[in-house]
């Protein structure tokens, strides 16, 4: 069960890295102020899921 929260947790982290990419790339060509909103929305989203699935493999790997 931890492993599938372990692989759960870097694409979650994975994703959060592509959104920030993203929103920086958006940010650099001088993009809408609203597009650069919703990209930290949806980071901030996905890293409170990835803290999720690290706590959640945490508490498995160590019989929790």
């Amino acid at each position: 069960m931890a492993t599938v929260f372990n692989i759960l947790a870097v694409v979650f982290m994975f994703a959060v890295v592509v959104v920030l990419i993203r929103g920086l790339i958006h940010m650099l060509r001088g993009g809408s102020g609203n597009t650069s909103n919703k990209l930290m929305q949806a980071r901030v989203l996905l890293q409170a899921v990835a803290l999720v699935f690290i706590l959640l493999t945490l508490y498995f790997t160590r019989g929790g």
